[in-house]
């Protein structure tokens, strides 16, 4: 991607440190290696890491001065600008009486507190309702390209435009709503809820790089693939396959990886949020096993 006009954000809250981002107190390796397993199987490591109760503490050091990844996080910033930018023209036109309001995003190493509990690089990239923050650990951005083997720079603007949708959701409504209706239903009801609210998150993303082209970046040849790729390559069938050797769809909650290829490129071929219902739309069934 070619950036013709794209700023940094300033909502950005930098915990990087020279010395790591900080000590995870009372989780240990065992601890990290059940969050990794959780992660990856799409649920949330922070109810694994936090313990469930009392919040393990957690130093939090400021970036004083430059930092080895000091790059990824100019990146970073730029695509958050360009969400910003981009949803406070989209969201109200397209949604009557909705105005945007921008999240901060965390950028942190190893370790962190979060609204959500504690946060760690086990994490990847997330969104937390409780503090309607972003967060991320730059290290994220070399898994992408070398465990999913998903390289490139519309493959992190890709991840990083999931996350704000997700904040998007839930300023919208519809995320309580979902976890509202999740409580009076069985494990696997709620799992399916929760893939096709991690589908519109996709599908948003797609809605941002549709109006993002052409005002904060031009497409270069290669980049909507970068995306696809990131999406085939985290969707719940195939790293439950790789994880496990098998693929168990009651246990998705993230969709299978043609669902989110499929809901990011309706979003970017669109533009239109309207079209993004993942609740009610039965159109890519077939893509579900």
């Amino acid at each position: 991607m070619r950036w013709i006009g794209g700023r940094e954000s300033g909502n950005v809250e930098d915990r990087r440190g020279s010395g790591g981002g900080g000590m995870l107190v009372g989780g240990g390796i065992g601890t990290v290696v059940v969050a990794i397993i959780v992660m990856l199987l799409g649920g949330d490591p922070s109810t694994i890491l936090s313990g469930g109760g009392e919040e393990p503490a957690a130093t939090q050091q400021q970036a004083t001065g430059p930092q080895p990844d000091d790059e990824a996080a100019r990146f970073t910033r730029r695509v958050l600008g360009s969400t910003e930018d981009i949803w406070s023209q989209v969201l109200p036109a397209q949604a009557e009486g909705q105005t945007y309001r921008p999240p901060v995003l965390v950028l942190f190493r190893q370790v962190t507190q979060s609204g959500c509990g504690t946060a760690s690089a086990a994490s990847g990239p997330f969104y937390c309702p409780g503090d309607k923050k972003l967060y991320i650990d730059l290290s994220f951005y070399d898994e992408l390209a070398q465990r999913f083997r998903a390289p490139g720079d519309f493959a992190m603007a890709y991840v990083i435009a999931h996350e704000v949708g997700h904040y998007l959701q839930d300023q919208l409504g519809i995320m309580d709503q979902i976890h509202s209706a999740q409580q009076r239903m069985s494990r696997t009801e709620a799992n399916r809820l929760s893939v096709r609210l991690e589908l519109q998150a996709d599908f948003l993303a797609g809605v941002w790089a549709h109006h993002a082209n052409g005002k904060s970046f031009t497409f270069e040849p290669g980049d909507v693939e970068e995306a696809l790729r990131a999406a085939n390559s985290i969707g719940d069938d195939r790293i439950q396959s790789e994880t496990q050797g098998r693929v168990v769809p009651d246990a998705f909650t993230h969709g299978t990886s043609a669902q989110r290829v499929y809901w990011f490129k309706k979003g970017l071929e669109t533009g239109d949020m309207s079209q993004g219902d993942t609740f009610n739309s039965r159109e890519d069934a077939q893509l579900a096993q």
